[in-house]
């Protein structure tokens, strides 16, 4: 059945959207175009909408600009028709309309993230607890209680216990046997990690063990436990030992392959730290990697740990790299348009309008407040005196007139600088907006049924 859409826009806007929806299948789309009689689309409020906006017989949806605040659902009663916010950029509206071949759904995902917390003999079991809590927050599954060695950990056992009465999943890594046994009797979840000669443990426990090798390159030893355990039919997670570089990388992971070979149906697990902490690279295409890994070979646990900076986001990390990877290999396609989680400093399509787009827009400006753009020629500033394009932040205030105002310059100061480190990244810019970083930052979570606060892009000083 073919769909009419009404997009609802403003006066500046419209040619573009009017280029786009003739794009668009006309097998699949019928549409028409609601000018909403504002000139920003972004400024029509929910009242303006419902007084101005006719929607034409047989039509199925109304689909809003992206930045518009207003209640959908309302519109939607108003209307009788689905009311949809569409995306923020009109160069996105294929993609929104499902036009990539796919829709994309990063609910669900296959790997269980245990979260080590690598100085815990160090913390008290409250200190415990708040990065726990923390952790959990972030993404991960289980709270991996690490012991060190040499190191005394008396108040293990309280930490489990306090753990798991906040509903947490706990699992204890240690190399002492004694560690372990205190751990599973206070309730951990999860140990590890035991080889064929400690396995003994395991039967003494409902806790799940992992399975390790004797040695990294003894892939047998790893098979003999794996097979004693599956003989008592005991549930246990194998982890062949992911390596550093340099140090038996490659060869450890065709240890993952031969094991997932050996044993298609068993549970596995990969540390990923290896990789992660000891490699100074931005650790986000390190994870998208090993997260591919795991999805090929059915991997459905990592073992993850933070103790270099430059892995702080780790956990979101793997978190969205899970679920990338698991709706890529749901839709048997690669793991590219699914969202711009793992792509931080680079975007893939950076650029929403063209140079001509740009002074097309403008010649239509008949107000002094600055609009800042960014296209693949550089960073634009216009009002309606000027339009000046460049790609120096600070080499434009000679010609914006905001010597005598220094809010206003202070602003513009700060949006160019952004305007201008989004060009040289190649990332999208959005005027009082801040730069999307994908997980590698929290993203702001707004109410989009109301304006934002008034910012500082009029002139606050004399006319």
């Amino acid at each position: 059945m073919r769909e009419h859409l009404v997009f609802v826009t403003g006066r500046l806007a419209k040619t573009r959207l009017e280029k786009i929806a003739a794009s668009l299948p006309p097998e699949r789309f019928a549409w028409t175009i609601a000018d909403a009689g504002v000139k920003v689309a972004a400024l029509m409020t929910e009242a303006i909408i419902r007084n101005r906006v006719q929607v034409p017989e047989g039509a199925t949806r109304v689909i809003l600009p992206g930045r518009c605040r207003a209640d959908t659902a309302a519109l939607s009663a108003h209307f009788g028709l689905p009311v949809e916010r569409g995306p923020d950029e009109i160069v996105d509206l294929p993609v929104f309309l499902g036009l990539a071949g796919r829709k994309v759904d990063l609910s669900r995902h296959a790997v269980r993230i245990f979260s080590e917390i690598v100085d815990a003999p160090r913390l008290s079991p409250e200190a415990i607890l708040v990065r726990a809590k923390d952790l959990a927050g972030r993404g991960a599954d289980v709270i991996d209680l690490g012991g060190l060695p040499d190191t005394p950990f008396p108040h293990l056992a309280d930490s489990v216990r306090l753990l798991k009465s906040e509903g947490l999943r706990v699992s204890v890594d240690s190399f002492s046997i004694d560690e372990l046994r205190q751990g599973a009797q206070a309730g951990a979840d999860f140990l590890l990690s035991l080889n064929e000669e400690t396995l003994d443990l395991a039967f003494e426990t409902e806790a799940v063990p992992v399975l390790v090798p004797l040695r990294p390159d003894d892939l047998p030893s790893l098979d003999r436990a794996i097979d004693r355990m599956q003989r008592a039919g005991r549930p246990f997670i194998a982890d062949p030992i992911l390596e550093p570089i340099h140090f038996g990388f490659a060869a450890s992971l065709v240890r993952y392959h031969e094991t997932r070979r050996r044993h298609p149906d068993i549970a596995m697990m990969m540390g990923t730290g290896n990789l992660t902490e000891l490699t100074e690279a931005d650790s986000l295409g390190i994870t998208a990697l090993l997260m591919g890994v795991c999805s090929e070979l059915a991997i459905g646990n990592v073992l993850i740990v933070q103790v270099s900076n430059h892995t702080r986001r780790t956990v979101e990390e793997h978190d969205a790299a899970r679920r990338v990877m698991y709706a890529a290999k749901a839709d048997a396609a690669l793991p590219k348009g699914y969202g711009r989680a793992l792509l931080a400093l680079h975007d893939k399509r950076p650029y929403t309008q063209t140079p001509d787009e740009i002074a097309m827009l403008a010649a239509e400006v008949r107000d002094p407040n600055y609009r800042v753009a960014v296209a693949e020629d550089g960073v634009h500033i216009y009002n309606r005196d000027i339009h000046k394009t460049g790609r120096d932040a600070m080499a434009f205030f000679p010609d914006l007139g905001v010597e005598g105002d220094g809010a206003h310059a202070f602003y513009l100061g700060g949006e160019l600088t952004k305007a201008e480190l989004a060009w040289r990244l190649g990332k999208r810019y959005v005027q009082d907006e801040p730069l999307d970083w994908g997980c590698a930052m929290d993203a702001e979570v707004e109410d989009t049924t109301r304006f934002k606060a008034p910012g500082h892009t009029r002139h606050s000083g004399k006319p």
